[in-house]
């Protein structure tokens, strides 16, 4: 196959800042590109990057596309996040393994339960 997962495209009010929040999240590095977008860079180069782009227009709608994300402690790291200003979200999920989130700017993303 000739096509290569380089990058995911996350749209945002704020590059910088939510670029910035999802790097401390994510403990990765980010790097500012020659057309004013940033990156996260995946370490290692394992996986894709992700490239933050600037749009216009807030968030209006649940997200078609969403991060699932696995801890080693889902409980420690629902509250950390939370603490870096993450929220609960209800997207009518009910009870499940997983905690729904949004970022900063109301992008929703998945902390499943830890793999044991």
């Amino acid at each position: 196959m000739g096509l290569r997962f380089s990058d995911i495209c996350v749209d945002a009010n704020d590059v910088r800042a939510l670029a910035a929040w999802w790097a401390e999240v994510l403990g990765w590095p980010a790097e500012d590109t020659d057309d004013g977008d940033v990156v996260l860079r995946a370490p290692g180069g394992v996986g894709p990057d992700w490239l933050f782009l600037a749009v216009p227009e807030g968030k209006a709608v649940k997200n078609r596309i969403h991060f699932d994300l696995t801890p080693d402690d889902q409980q420690a790291e629902v509250e950390r996040v939370i603490g870096l200003g993450a929220r609960r979200v209800d997207i009518g999920q009910g009870e499940q393994t997983w905690v729904v989130l949004a970022d900063p700017e109301g992008n929703e993303f998945c902390i499943l339960a830890a793999e044991s």
